[in-house]
């Protein structure tokens, strides 16, 4: 049944993950639950479940009550660094999950099972090389993912990693990074992909558990309001300016006297800002933050990325530069 207010674009990302609308819901450590990915997948898209770091017993928790809010497609997350990832992998081949994705590293060790178990697997990557090779592991579709998310980030921006992807894979891409509105989504598409995943626009919706002074942060946050940490390290991680992040970055300077410390502090950090201690935590959002306005549910914000970037997609370069060169009047 088609979800009210959502328009359904057929791609080839929508017809192989049996959705109406081209949006994949980023995988957020702490963030992404059942809550979330329910709500996204019953309004049109794909939710997904980050089960990173996560308990088995909370895993399949949270995915039996996804599918009690939905009968629709439901996925879930693998971070393949995570010293569960095997037992993860395990669950949700044994849960039947609809789509995995997956991220830090490869997912050879698994993907066999996943497709005996018929599920469609959807690595993210970070360059042309990556995607190239998840292709010929067999991968259903590539997340190409530049570094405007939020989390954990590679080096190449959105704008020349896309089409670079898209120009070294057959199989389907789904555009992620720095998208938050229909313009980021059209921008997608005439890039090559075939779908966008969007994390930080999904912050602020009323389904998503974060602490409202969470969420008002990432409503209040200008371009430049992100930061990197963790580069010394080799393991980035894109967030909103605060004094956690300002400290973290001080102590970067000397990684090698202060790497206790560091690592002292970042124990907990995603689960205090979460919880709302939002000047003494990491609040991981990407730079799109900038572009989110305001609180609407799920379904409402699926709704106007698609309607969005569908009227953009409509027109031709002269009626784009027209209706650009209007912007300022509506100020």
């Amino acid at each position: 049944m088609k979800t009210k207010g959502t328009a359904t674009v057929k791609t080839r990302i929508t017809e192989l993950l049996g959705i109406e609308a081209p949006v994949v819901q980023g995988a957020m450590a702490r963030i992404a639950d059942a809550s979330l990915a329910g709500a996204v997948s019953e309004a049109g898209g794909l939710g997904i479940i980050a089960c990173g770091g996560a308990p088995l017993a909370w895993v399949e928790e949270q995915v039996r009550i996804a599918r009690s809010m939905t009968d629709k497609p439901i996925g879930a997350n693998v971070m393949l660094m995570d010293p569960n990832a095997g037992e993860t992998a395990e669950l949700l081949a044994k849960l039947r999950v609809d789509v995995i994705t997956t991220g830090a590293g490869s997912p050879a060790n698994y993907l066999q099972m996943w497709k005996d178990a018929g599920i469609k697997v959807v690595p993210v990557v970070a360059s042309s090389a990556l995607a190239a090779r998840m292709e010929r592991l067999g991968a259903d579709a590539v997340v190409a993912e530049g570094t405007e998310a939020g989390g954990h980030i590679g080096e190449l921006t959105t704008m020349a990693l896309i089409p670079a992807v898209c120009d070294a894979v057959s199989i389907p891409v789904i555009a992620a990074g720095g998208i938050a509105d229909g313009r980021g989504m059209a921008a997608a598409f005439a890039l090559g992909a075939e779908g966008v995943q969007v994390g930080t626009r999904f912050l602020t919706v009323e389904e998503c558990t974060i602490a409202d002074a969470y969420k008002e942060r990432v409503i209040a946050a200008k371009d430049a309001d992100t930061i990197v940490t963790g580069r010394g390290s080799g393991h980035p991680v894109r967030c909103l300016k605060n004094k956690f992040a300002r400290t973290v970055r001080k102590l970067e300077g000397d990684v090698a006297a202060n790497g206790d410390e560091l690592e002292a502090m970042y124990v907990g950090s995603l689960k205090r800002a979460v919880e709302g201690d939002v000047d003494n935590g990491t609040m991981m959002a990407g730079q799109s933050a900038a572009l989110v306005r305001e609180r609407a549910t799920a379904a409402e914000a699926i709704a106007s990325l698609v309607a969005e970037a569908e009227e953009l997609g409509g027109l031709g370069l002269e009626a784009l530069a027209a209706r650009n060169a209007t912007r300022g009047e509506a100020r």
